[in-house]
């Protein structure tokens, strides 16, 4: 990690997810409106932010919202979580984390992405769909289900009741008024992706309970 920042660990990056509920996944297509949209979440009281890869320039955008963001010191509160996804390879993975990457995502199995992530001590919320999937990542940390909107709530149901301890989260076609019918099914957070609402009351409606 850059400027010797201490990794997350689990427990954190978990229980800020556990209660947020929703994980912003951004896909904006310059640096200038990544920037924009992070500080807009964060304003409204969101505490983790997910860019991903398929933004231009991700990694400065990444770097940029760090900096913006960091607490200076004897400010209260600690900084938001902010993390890469659509992280396929080893050298995304290793670029996600110099540029100060909290956490990072896959969207499917990521053998070299998990061993980069371990090596540098770094949450990995691997990806999956199916059954033996979502169980091989769960048995390491946190599993996203992609593409969630596939199976729906339902799925995410079946795959809790055989893995009762894990951590998921549905991400992909999840509309936000969707999201609490997945929450109930026993998902720990839920990604959204698009529409996010942009008025600023709005965003704090979402959250604003988070802090």
């Amino acid at each position: 990690m850059p400027d010797g920042t201490e990794t997350t660990p689990p427990s954190a990056l978990l229980a800020a997810l556990a209660a947020q509920r929703l994980l912003p996944v951004l896909r904006s297509p310059d640096v200038t409106a990544a920037l924009a949209a992070v500080t807009a979440l964060v304003d409204a009281g969101c505490r983790v932010v997910e860019l991903t890869t398929s933004t231009p320039d991700w990694e400065h955008a990444l770097a940029e919202c760090r900096d913006r963001h960091r607490r200076p010191a004897g400010e209260g509160g600690a900084p938001p979580l902010l993390g890469v996804g659509t992280v396929t390879t080893a050298e995304q993975a290793s670029a996600a984390i110099g540029a100060g990457a909290d956490f990072l995502v896959s969207p499917w199995p990521a053998p070299a992405v998990r061993a980069v992530a371990a090596r540098a001590g770094t949450v990995f919320v691997e990806g999956g769909y199916t059954p033996a999937e979502v169980a091989d990542a769960a048995g390491r940390g946190p599993a996203k289900i992609f593409p969630a909107h596939v199976g729906g709530p339902r799925f995410v149901a079946s795959l809790r009741a055989v893995l009762p301890q894990a951590s998921l989260i549905p991400t992909g076609g999840i509309a936000i008024e969707e999201a609490p019918a997945y929450l109930a099914a026993g998902a720990l957070a839920v990604g959204v992706g698009s529409g996010l609402p942009e008025d600023p009351a709005a965003l704090a409606r979402l959250f604003g309970g988070a802090r």
